[in-house]
């Protein structure tokens, strides 16, 4: 699928992240019954990453296009490589004769009802908009293709990142800004910001009255800056010259930290990568600001991150 698509999928997803329903919908027939494992067709590249672990080989029939795409996949690229990638269309989905089509919430109803009337089960996935929906969306998928051992695994790597990244007993929590390319904001309702909040940060978005996807200008960042700015660029964006202004170079008490787009949308496996990464943003600002509450080596790793990253 054209890199340019993804950005609008962004804004879907974007739009999407606030009040999504708490389960999936299921719509039309199809599904193998009995013991059989179905052939699936996933068209999401957030359900794109989950299936990929917890289907057996040869049951996956193809992921969306967006997973071979390095600026949008959410997986890697040599595990999608190993997929058909398909954009979606009803002839390319039907053409692959699968039992069940497994794809976002905001899939089009035409789609849905072509889907449908070919006589294929099609799984609507909503957003999550915290761990606990990750969990719930990994084992659900998992059941669905057979294999609910395969999503308890994934499940112990959720929580065994959990555990890693948990701030420590006592710790303040740093006011913290997930600022994406033409000035959107995170808001409270979604699954970075629970994250963000587990490994020790606050969302200072929702301080400022701001909720999910609106917009905070360069100007009111430098008058009332937070502690630590995650920059979710965007290569298609020329609104990056914002979260690379120069100026921001002269917020001393300020960390900037790079966060990669295809970690704050999704759950299933990008869960353990997003929180090592808040992680080492946290123990940066420790070695910045705290290094007494870390050993020496600790303390020289979050200097080397920020080196590295900022």
């Amino acid at each position: 699928m054209a890199r340019a698509g993804w950005a609008l999928l962004g804004t879907l997803l974007l739009s999407a992240c606030s009040g999504a329903p708490a389960r999936p919908q299921d719509q039309g027939e199809g599904a193998s019954s009995g013991g059989e494992r179905p052939s699936i067709v996933s068209l999401n590249p957030c359900t794109d990453a989950i299936l990929a672990e917890v289907t057996a080989p040869g049951q996956l029939l193809a992921i969306s296009g967006y997973s071979h795409d390095p600026s949008s996949t959410s997986m890697g690229l040599e595990a999608a490589a190993r997929y058909r990638g398909v954009s979606g269309s009803v002839e390319e989905v039907a053409a692959l004769d699968p039992d069940v089509v497994v794809a976002g919430s905001f899939l089009a109803p035409p789609t849905v009802n072509a889907l449908r009337d070919l006589g294929i089960r099609v799984v609507l996935e909503p957003i999550v908009s915290d761990v606990e929906g990750a969990r719930n969306q990994v084992r659900m998928l998992a059941e669905l293709s057979g294999d609910r051992a395969a999503g308890e695994r994934l499940v112990a790597r959720i929580e065994d990142a959990l555990r890693r990244n948990t701030a420590p007993e006592g710790w303040s929590p740093v006011p913290s800004l997930v600022w994406e390319s033409a000035g959107l904001v995170a808001g409270n309702d979604t699954l970075v910001v629970d994250l963000l909040e587990h490994s020790g940060f606050v969302n200072s978005a929702s301080t400022r009255g701001l909720g999910q996807a609106e917009f905070l200008p360069l100007e009111q960042v430098l008058a009332d800056p937070p502690r630590v700015i995650f920059a979710v660029g965007n290569p298609l964006a020329e609104e990056d010259r914002m979260l690379h202004h120069p100026v921001l170079a002269d917020m001393k008490d300020t960390l900037r930290v790079p966060l990669s787009r295809s970690l704050i949308w999704c759950g299933g496996p990008t869960v353990p990568r997003l929180l090592d990464r808040l992680g080492r943003a946290r123990r940066a600002w420790l070695g910045r600001h705290v290094d007494t509450r870390e050993g020496p080596e600790d303390a020289a790793r979050a200097r080397g991150f920020v080196q590295k990253d900022t």
